[in-house]
C-alpha cells in the first residue's frame, strides 16, 4: 500500500492504495464527470499535492505543489503507466521521482494576505480547545477542522474570523499534531479497532467508525450502509468518539437487520466482542442486549489521514 489518500472526481476516497488499484483509477479516468484525480500524502501536509487530469483520447495533464504558491509544476504524459508510477514516487518521496517529465512552472499568482487574529484570550483559549478535540478525534480532514475554526464563534452580532484566518489556525494546529503523532510507534488502539471492524465487515456485519452525530441518526441511517448477506451492524457515533478521547472509553452501538428478537441482538454483540478483543482491546460487556459494548480502558490515538 502507498500512503496516500486519493480522491475522485465522483467523490470517491481511497486510502491507501495498492499499486495496482492506484494505476486502475488512472487508467479509468477520462469520461465526463470522471476526469480527474487529486492525491495527498497521508497524513495530508498543507499546499502539497500531486493531480492528473485526463480527457479519453487526449494525454495526461500531470502537476504537483510543492508546499508554497510558486512551487506549483506541471506537465503531460501519454502513458497513464508513467503517470501511476510517478504519483507512487512523490507519494513515497522517492529520489529523482520527477525526474524525466518536461515540468513548466504554473503562475498561481500571490496568495491573499491574511490578517492576524484578534481574540480574547477565552475566545482563544475556547477555539483552541474544540480545534484540538477535533484532532485528537482523528477523523476530521483539514478543511472540516478550517469550517470548525470558522464557524464554532459565530454568533449574531459576530463572526471573528475570516476564512482565511480560519485555515491558518487550522493548518497550524493541524502540523502540531502531525508532529505530535510522528513520535507514536506501533500499532494504536483505534488502529486495533479498526482491525477489529474489518474482520466484522468480512462476516457480514456492518462496521462503521464515528458515524453519524448522535444514536437516533445513528440507528436511522446505519440500514443504507449494507450489502447482499449482512446481519447486524456495529457503530459508534461522533459523541462516542469524543467520550474515548477524553477517557470515558467507547461505546459501541449494534443490532440486527432482521427480526431475531433480543437474541440475535445478543449473538451480534458477542461476534463484535470477541473480534474486538482478538485485537487486543478490552471489552466490558454483560451480555445484555439492551446494553451498549464498552471498550476499556482505551488509548485513543488515531493517527491522522486529511
Amino acid at each position: 500500500m502507498t500512503e496516500m489518500l486519493v480522491m475522485t472526481e465522483p467523490g470517491e476516497r481511497v486510502v491507501r492504495p495498492t499499486a495496482g488499484e492506484l494505476a486502475a483509477l488512472v487508467r479509468r479516468i477520462g469520461a465526463d464527470g470522471d476526469g480527474f484525480l487529486i492525491a495527498q500524502r497521508v497524513p495530508d501536509l498543507p499546499d502539497e499535492y500531486i493531480q492528473v487530469a485526463h480527457r479519453t483520447g487526449g494525454d495526461y495533464q500531470l502537476e504537483y505543489r510543492d508546499g508554497a504558491h510558486d512551487r506549483h509544476f506541471q506537465t503531460f504524459v501519454t502513458d497513464p503507466g508513467v503517470v501511476a508510477d510517478a504519483m507512487t514516487g512523490w507519494a513515497r518521496r522517492e529520489q529523482g521521482w520527477h525526474q524525466g517529465f518536461d515540468w513548466a512552472l504554473l503562475d498561481m499568482g500571490e496568495p491573499e494576505s491574511v490578517p492576524p487574529l484578534e481574540l480574547s484570550a477565552e475566545d482563544r483559549r475556547t477555539l483552541e480547545e474544540r480545534i484540538r478535540l477535533s484532532l485528537a478525534c482523528g477523523y476530521v480532514d483539514r478543511a472540516a477542522l478550517a469550517e470548525t475554526a470558522e464557524e464554532y464563534l459565530v454568533t449574531a452580532e459576530r463572526r471573528p474570523l475570516t476564512r482565511g484566518q480560519a485555515w491558518r489556525l487550522a493548518d497550524e494546529m493541524w502540523l502540531e499534531r502531525v508532529r505530535e503523532q510522528a513520535g507514536w510507534e506501533g500499532e494504536t488502539d483505534p488502529e486495533r479497532l479498526a482491525r477489529a471492524f474489518a474482520r466484522l465487515r468480512e462476516h457480514g456485519i456492518v462496521a462503521r467508525e464515528d458515524f453519524a452525530c448522535c444514536r437516533s441518526c445513528g440507528d436511522a441511517e446505519i440500514g443504507a450502509e449494507t450489502q447482499p448477506g449482512d446481519r447486524g451492524f456495529v457503530y459508534f457515533h461522533s459523541q462516542c468518539t469524543e467520550g474515548a478521547v477524553l477517557g470515558q472509553g467507547l461505546y459501541l452501538l449494534y443490532g440486527t437487520f432482521d427480526d431475531r428478537g433480543p437474541e440475535g441482538t445478543a449473538a451480534v454483540g458477542r461476534e463484535i466482542v470477541e473480534a474486538v478483543r482478538a485485537a487486543g482491546l478490552t471489552v466490558r460487556w454483560d451480555g445484555d442486549p439492551a446494553q451498549a459494548i464498552v471498550v476499556t480502558p482505551l488509548d485513543w490515538r488515531r493517527r491522522l489521514v486529511g
